[in-house]
């Protein structure tokens, strides 16, 4: 029964590789420390991804220090471990502007903020998970390609991706075979 309830979670996390796709999400400012908060609108493979912060006056005059902590999630439907990211490419003391580097085949980026307080506090905005999210130009989200680029749309990229799909459905039936065969036979 156990092998049975296991095989069936693992089958249902194939199918659904990361949710609806194309739509970003951002979280509420209020009670972060920050004021605003400028990027663009959609991710490209193979370029940077700059965002821009502004602080409050409280946090800024307090010399906060903020971690931009970022998760890449690419057409597979694997995610990167996230990196914190506290080198900024340029502090005035009041904005901040950050960048990253983007895969080739990313889906899109999460991110999140921890703020190290002037006081020694730590805090993370959100508390657990990341309140952005940003879409590629060009993505897959496990069920169907979008985006901005026309070109996103190929045929050898779909292909790329249910041969993904295919074998590790493949592997996932002949494990779940292979111990249920080994546990017959054991007994």
């Amino acid at each position: 029964m156990r092998l049975l309830v296991a095989s069936g979670i693992l089958l249902i996390f194939l199918s659904s590789v990361s949710g609806a796709g194309g739509i970003n999400e951002q979280m509420s400012l209020e009670g972060t420390g920050l004021v605003d908060i400028n990027y663009q609108e959609y991710v490209e493979a193979s370029k940077s991804f700059q965002i821009e912060i502004e602080l409050d006056s409280q946090a800024s005059e307090n010399e906060t220090k903020v971690v931009w902590i970022t998760q890449i999630c690419i057409n597979t439907g694997v995610c990167y471990p996230p990196e914190n990211n506290d080198e900024w490419l340029t502090e005035d003391g009041k904005k901040l502007i950050g960048s990253i580097d983007i895969d080739e085949d990313a889906s899109y980026i999460n991110w999140r903020f921890k703020m190290n307080w002037s006081d020694g506090d730590e805090e993370n905005f959100p508390q657990s998970g990341f309140g952005w999210k940003v879409w590629s130009s060009c993505w897959f989200d496990g069920e169907k390609w979008g985006g901005i680029d026309d070109s996103c749309n190929s045929v050898k990229g779909e292909s790329k991706i249910n041969t993904y799909s295919r074998i590790a459905s493949i592997m996932a039936v002949f494990t779940v075979l292979f111990l249920f065969l080994s546990k017959k036979f054991s007994s």
